[in-house]
């Protein structure tokens, strides 16, 4: 048996063909949906590893609720991933392949500085939380445009977990006043 080898054409046309997965949705749909996932797939890898580097390096008095919360917020994240991809996958289109696919399609930045704030932690999570819910809804827009309810739904609750997590980022960074409040 003659085994496959990167020059074989064989094995190059099946690189190359399109994926046929069976869906309902027109290609053009699927094509435009994927392009509105796969960056939001790349934010949200973006945002899980700032979130888990943050929670790596969190100091100060709040340390342990604060790691907490971050370690939290991240296995909520990480756990969008994958249902992300599979429907892109879902749909008959290629998703992210590498750390290098995402860092081009990524528009979340990273915070790679030797030492960050606790405060400024939280307030660059929250805005980053609160971008990635407006590009969810973006995303949702292309979605409904094109019948595709089953990623609406699922944006739908991710946009939910979303702004959970920037209430509770805001909510854990906001000084009390003499009332407590």
């Amino acid at each position: 048996m003659k085994t496959a080898t990167a020059k074989d054409p064989n094995l190059m046309r099946r690189r190359e063909a399109a994926l046929d997965t069976p869906t309902d949705l027109d290609h053009e749909g699927t094509r435009l949906i994927a392009g509105a996932h796969n960056p939001i797939l790349a934010d949200v890898f973006a945002l899980y590893m700032k979130t888990k580097n943050f929670h790596w390096h969190m100091s100060g008095p709040h340390f342990r609720d604060y790691h907490l919360l971050l370690d939290e917020q991240a296995d909520q994240i990480f756990a969008m991933t994958d249902p992300i991809a599979e429907r892109i996958r879902k749909l008959g289109q290629d998703t992210i392949h590498s750390t290098g696919h995402i860092t081009r399609l990524q528009r979340i930045s990273d915070n790679d500085a030797g030492y960050v704030e606790p405060s400024d932690m939280l307030a660059e999570l929250r805005e980053d939380n609160k971008t990635l819910a407006a590009r969810l809804r973006e995303a949702h827009n292309v979605c409904e445009q094109y019948r595709d309810v089953a990623s609406t739904s699922l944006i739908e609750i991710w946009i939910d977990e979303t702004e959970r997590r920037t209430w509770f980022l805001f909510e854990a960074s906001r000084r009390a006043d003499s009332g407590g409040r």
